[in-house]
């Protein structure tokens, strides 16, 4: 798949999100146990941006969590073996800093029935990707070309400097479905001065 901006054009922060500096710690985090919840989302969150970002692999926070607003978590169900990469898309009070509110699609893509109410998960954060802006754009990209596949794992692969006016962005990752795992291959070439798409190109790898 491959988009010219003469057919696509992005400004890299439609919920004015990308372009945050997040206060991530130094230090990569560390995996923690945790439980997750689920909810159809509403209309309206804290964070701006929708519950069906992302193809609804979307995540609401408690307000005392290091997760901050458009940053990646990435969620294992221990049970299942089963993991995803979800949005932090809102923010709520009284949660402890392990509990977690998913979007009822990504909660079932957990392998797990929304009868039960609560999982025990393990969240792991994903500072790499949730500070380089095109890595997030690619991931939403990717999601949205594979609506029946969720994201399980992500590799940054490259940045190159092609002209003063032009980088490109190379990105890999992992997706699966019931029936297979596959590798896709997200390339963005951006101006650094406006932060404008010239082009973006997904493919199987």
């Amino acid at each position: 798949m491959y988009f010219q901006a003469g057919f696509y054009s992005h400004q890299a922060n439609p919920y004015g999100y990308m372009n945050s500096t997040y206060p991530f710690y130094e230090a990569r985090q560390q995996t923690i146990q945790g439980q997750a919840t689920w909810t159809e989302g509403g209309p309206v969150t804290q964070c701006g941006i929708p519950w069906s970002h992302n193809e609804y692999m979307t995540v609401a926070v408690g307000v005392n969590t290091p997760y901050r607003c458009g940053q990646t978590l990435k969620i294992k169900n221990p049970l299942t073996q089963r993991e995803l990469i979800v949005t932090v898309v809102d923010r709520v009070r009284d949660y402890a800093p392990n509990r977690i509110n998913l979007h009822r699609r990504g909660f079932e893509a957990l392998g797990a029935n929304p009868a039960v109410g609560v999982i025990n998960v393990e969240i792991t954060p994903s500072p790499e990707l949730g500070e380089e802006k095109w890595g997030k754009y690619l991931l939403e990209v990717t999601q949205a070309a594979y609506p029946r596949y969720r994201v399980t794992n992500y590799k940054f692969v490259s940045k190159t400097d092609l002209t003063a006016a032009q980088k490109k962005e190379i990105y890999q990752f992992i997706l699966q479905s019931p029936q297979e795992t596959i590798k896709v291959q997200g390339t963005v070439i951006y101006n650094p001065q406006t932060n404008r798409v010239i082009s973006f190109d997904i493919k199987e790898v």
